[in-house]
């Protein structure tokens, strides 16, 4: 696996102070992608040892609240393997930090494919959905591009088998909300 770049004081690509990776390889290819160059799974830099030891140094950190992966995107099927495993091993090391997961895929296109991504729900917090579309794209919403994309709470989406809302700093199960369609 490839990646283009890894930051380490991110505050654009999820909630709180991040470190964020953006992998190569991506199908989607939605008009007016912000990161084309991420496309080509071969473009960029390999995923070694120094790549994973730039991000457990970073997440040493209290300050980062925890990893996002972005890209291209994480769920090119060339990536999946790699990801999970950096994940599991993420989770081991760093049990209360969370993980967000940018993908063009939709939850219900994930959720009909459980064999090939269960594994890496049970390992993500919140999930960011759905291609990018220039003609829903709104510069107003955080943390996404366009409006047909959501910030699902994986663990709570998982329970209820549908898509569930993540709620910024909620703690109150009250503000739960579910979405029976995804557009």
């Amino acid at each position: 696996m490839n990646y283009h770049n890894i930051k380490t004081c991110d505050m654009l690509n999820g909630e709180g102070l991040r470190t964020t990776l953006f992998v190569s390889g991506c199908n989607h290819k939605c008009k007016n992608c912000q990161n084309p160059i991420t496309w080509n799974p071969n473009n960029g830099i390999l995923f070694d040892n120094n790549a994973k030891l730039e991000i457990i140094n970073s997440l040493n950190n209290d300050e980062i609240s925890g990893l996002t992966i972005s890209g291209g995107d994480p769920l090119y099927p060339s990536n999946r393997d790699e990801i999970f495993e950096f994940l599991k091993m993420i989770k081991y090391l760093f049990p209360n930090k969370n993980i967000w997961m940018y993908t063009g895929y939709t939850f219900e296109e994930l959720m009909d494919k459980p064999l090939v991504y269960n594994g890496i729900f049970e390992l993500i917090d919140v999930l960011v959905d759905g291609e990018f579309i220039e003609g829903l794209k709104n510069n107003n919403l955080k943390w996404i591009g366009s409006s047909n994309q959501r910030i699902l709470d994986v663990k709570k989406s998982l329970a209820k088998s549908e898509p569930v809302l993540y709620i910024e700093n909620s703690e109150d199960s009250n503000n739960e909300v579910s979405i029976r369609k995804s557009y």
